[in-house]
């Protein structure tokens, strides 16, 4: 019986944590406004990005000649910024291979810390800078769909 009653309490505890807690790389519940972020670091700062592979997206799709899908690593030391940006016209999938890294986004008044194996979708209206405030290298790969130049 106490051992059932133990359980009981163990998964009713778990799940009130998690009805207040943000699900892993999300924005908390109740910090989400829009516009709350205008601008962040414009510099980049301690980061590599290198593109891995490139693919003319007009030659595979009618109708999407002038867009590529891309698929890059970044590297960002501790302390290490990837600017201000929009993905007005860039949609991007970002995961997090290993470190962590926080994003500062335009609708959410916190910091959202990404861990390794979250992935961030970033899509239309996010204008968004990331951070390394950890103490290793956080290593992404981003696949986006890019308007040729």
């Amino acid at each position: 019986m106490m051992l059932k009653l133990g359980l009981g309490a163990a998964i009713g505890a778990a799940l009130v944590l998690s009805a207040s807690v943000a699900q892993a790389g999300e924005c908390p519940a109740g910090k989400m406004k829009a516009g709350v972020r205008a601008s962040g670091e414009t510099m980049p700062k301690d980061v590599s990005d290198d593109v891995l592979s490139s693919l003319n997206l007009g030659q595979q799709i009618e109708g999407l000649g002038d867009r590529s899908l891309r698929f890059r690593k970044l590297v960002i030391q501790p302390g290490g910024v990837v600017p201000w940006h929009d993905h007005t016209d860039r949609p991007a999938l970002i995961l997090t291979e290993s470190g962590e890294i926080t994003e500062f986004r335009s609708d959410c008044s916190v910091g959202i810390v990404h861990k390794a194996g979250d992935i961030s979708t970033e899509g239309k209206g996010l204008m968004h800078w990331w951070k390394n405030e950890g103490k290793e290298p956080a290593v992404l790969y981003a696949a986006d769909v890019k308007r040729d130049e």
